[in-house]
């Protein structure tokens, strides 16, 4: 087919270097413009023009793309087979929907209708689920609600976080989307409605996301941390300072709300009618260190509150 590839981060660069190495003629690829970022504020290039540009294709990086006259010319001399999406960033307009001849093909990060949005991934993992999957998708003008194409389940380990999910399902939906592309061609691939009835969301992470609510269980904090990852992660307050915690996992035994209990080399903290053990945390302005380390450096005694 002759494509146009939407995306931006490394979670689209496996399906670029797949529908090349299937043969695929990819005329043109289309992503976000390079940011500032970091402390040092220089320029990041995404990973997608990185790979682009490796493999000598064209690459585009429009500010806007809606009411963009040359952008949507361009593409129409192309005159795409399809547009693929993947982690691009940008919300595709009517017209760009409706240019190719198979549409606008969209690879999305859980098992649709449920954990639609724009943080799939990491809701699956924080919601404590065991299974999810990617999707392919022809896009339409709602939010994730278009026709779902093939879709392939990947189970969730118990230690696995958002971090860790996201390589797996990249590799796992770089090859479902060649599958899709071959059975669109062929005539074997149909695409089905969703059951909009069954959808949930999957919003934008903020970093209040991150902010530990201890009115909640140990297992659900612990699953919050691990989808979370790497951002916005997992922190508290102690003594009015932001506590970061970098690794825990769930104790036996129960606490009241908040409080923390030292014992020996161990700190734990009361939740939801159980107890949590922080084992790595960073106190504000401070290097990261193990608890027992914490423990002695700072004198946190038991009967200390978080989260005040």
């Amino acid at each position: 087919m002759k494509l146009v590839f939407c995306g931006t981060p490394e979670f689209a660069v496996g399906t670029l270097e797949a529908v090349i190495a299937a043969g695929h003629d990819v005329r043109l690829v289309v992503t976000q413009p390079d940011r500032a970022a970091g402390r040092g504020m220089e320029l990041q290039v995404g990973a997608v023009k990185t790979a682009a540009l490796s493999h000598g294709l064209p690459v585009v990086q429009p500010e806007k793309i809606k009411k963009n006259t040359e952008f949507r010319d361009q593409l129409g001399a192309i005159a795409p087979d399809a547009i693929l999406v993947v982690a691009y960033g940008r919300i595709i307009p009517d017209w760009m929907l409706a240019l190719p001849k198979y549409g606008c093909i969209n690879l999305h990060g859980s098992l649709l209708p449920k954990y639609r949005g724009a943080a799939p991934i990491q809701w699956a993992v924080a919601k404590g689920e065991i299974l999810t999957g990617v999707t392919t998708m022809k896009l339409d003008a709602g939010l994730d609600t278009g026709p779902m194409l093939l879709a392939e389940v990947v189970p969730i380990a118990p230690e696995e976080t958002a971090a860790d999910l996201f390589e797996s399902l990249a590799d796992v939906g770089s090859r479902l989307m060649v599958k899709t592309l071959a059975g669109l061609e062929c005539g074997t691939v149909f695409p089905i409605e969703q059951d909009h009835s069954r959808s949930t969301l999957a919003p934008i992470l903020t970093r209040d996301d991150g902010r530990m609510d201890f009115s909640r269980t140990a297992p659900e904090l612990l699953n919050r941390w691990r989808g979370f990852q790497p951002w916005p992660g997992a922190f508290t307050t102690l003594r009015g300072k932001k506590l970061i915690v970098h690794r825990m996992r769930v104790a036996h035994g129960e606490g009241a709300e908040g409080v923390l209990q030292a014992d020996g080399d161990k700190l734990t903290v009361g939740c939801g009618g159980s107890l949590l053990e922080l084992l790595e945390v960073q106190m504000e302005g401070k290097k990261r260190m193990a608890a027992s380390d914490f423990l002695r450096g700072f004198q946190v005694k038991t009967g200390e509150r978080v989260g005040l």
